[in-house]
């Protein structure tokens, strides 16, 4: 049986903190990960529309082994700019990378889209989410919380807002495992417009709802339920999507076992969002291994982990969702009021 870390949250995995800076009038924010060490890393992506920094460098055949943190944010393309800000604070406690006598961090950074939400988007020459990223860093805490909340303040799902969300969970191994994830699909996380979520088997007691699968499935379960198609809500959100997530563990693992382990947290998103990986989607996943257990797993031990990032990974999707909450200018509803 699995069970959750100590706060249910990716910072259970010793070694890591979260920070979020977000802005209610724009619906939007950024999401940091920081890493006390220097991560082993990985990514894969899965999305046909994404929107990303410095991923090359994190495939197993090439020459960085470790970075010093991950963002997601908001804003499409102009979130991008939010790693800057993160690294501009990170230069500043001379965390970085050394080379010819400079420290540089290394900072991959993902985005979604979350520009037709609802939100004040004229901000003028340039857009905000350098200052959020490097006002992220310093929040950066290992308690935080989810739902509208950083990267997820402004995400949209099926029907409902979407959010940030996190989970964890601690294997027999004694190795920790944790998700987090902003959760914007083009999909739907929920059983047609029913209040269970497609994650339900995985759920630990009642983190989302404890509802399980309905009995019987509505009957537009089996339908494709996108948010731009969503004909029941007044205002329908027009643009991309995508889900971006961070999976981590404290076991010892190479870039190649990190990469395998972006992969295994793409299951994650296949159990708990109905369609996922479209075109209009740039879901993506990094994975970060701090090694802080000492741990390095034998070959059945390394099936289980891959198995437990599909299944946490699901969890902190429906949390993000489930966490929701309702501000001024939404276009969908939270799921508390489904």
């Amino acid at each position: 049986m699995f069970r959750t870390g100590p706060r249910n949250l990716i910072t259970d995995v010793a070694g890591l903190s979260v920070g979020n800076a977000d802005d209610a009038r724009l619906k939007s924010g950024v999401t940091v990960v920081l890493c006390q060490e220097p991560a082993v890393a990985g990514v894969q992506v899965l999305g046909g529309a994404p929107g990303t920094r410095e991923t090359d460098l994190l495939e197993p055949q090439n020459s960085i082994e470790a970075i010093h943190a991950v963002v997601l944010s908001g804003g499409s393309a102009f979130g991008l700019d939010a790693a800057s800000g993160v690294q501009a604070a990170l230069r500043e406690k001379n965390i970085g990378v050394e080379v010819g006598g400079f420290r540089v961090p290394i900072v991959p950074a993902a985005i979604l889209f979350d520009l037709r939400n609802g939100g004040d988007k004229d901000w003028g020459r340039y857009p905000p989410y350098r200052e959020l990223g490097y006002a992220a860093v310093q929040a950066a805490t290992a308690g935080f919380p989810i739902g509208t909340v950083g990267a997820g303040t402004g995400a949209l799902t099926f029907g409902l807002k979407g959010g940030l969300g996190s989970a964890s969970t601690v294997l027999d191994s004694g190795v920790t495992i944790g998700a987090l994830a902003a959760v914007n699909p083009t999909g739907s996380v929920t059983v047609g417009r029913s209040r269970h979520f497609w994650a339900a088997p995985f759920e630990i007691g009642d983190e989302f709802g404890g509802l399980g699968y309905p009995d019987p499935m509505p009957e537009d379960a089996k339908k494709i339920l996108l948010k731009y198609r969503d004909r029941h809500v007044g205002t329908r959100a027009e643009g991309g999507s995508t889900t971006i997530a961070v999976i981590a563990t404290d076991a010892i693992l190479t870039k190649a076992a990190a990469k395998r382990l972006a992969i295994s947290a793409h299951d994650g998103f296949v159990r708990a969002i109905w369609p996922t990986h479209t075109p209009a989607d740039g879901d993506l996943v990094f994975a970060l291994a701090t090694g802080s257990s000492g741990i390095e797993l034998g070959a059945d031990a390394a099936i289980d982990l891959y198995a437990a990032a599909g299944a946490t990974m699901a969890r902190a999707i429906s949390r993000g969702v489930h966490a929701a909450t309702p501000a001024d200018g939404d276009l969908f509803p939270v799921w508390s009021s489904r």
